[in-house]
């Protein structure tokens, strides 16, 4: 139920709000996009810790480039 609360709301924001803004991610893929891909890969609580981290990077003293989702770990017996 949250990780579509999150999902949609991340997709609200693309589709209503980005618009509006002039394109300035310093990231890529963009931090909507990471978001997407962090809640769809991780679920609510560690994907949206991901996504988090991701935002408090965005500012103007970080240097941005190329920062992927991490990979969902597989656990060994």
């Amino acid at each position: 139920m949250m990780k579509q609360i999150a999902l949609a709301l991340i997709h609200f924001y693309r589709k209503f709000i980005s618009p509006l803004k002039p394109p300035t991610c310093r990231f890529y893929p963009t931090c909507s996009s990471y978001g997407l891909i962090a809640i769809e890969r991780h679920g609510f609580l560690l994907g949206g810790w991901y996504t988090l981290k991701r935002l408090l990077k965005c500012h103007p003293f970080h240097p941005g480039g190329i920062d992927f989702v991490p990979e969902k770990k597989i656990k060994r017996k």
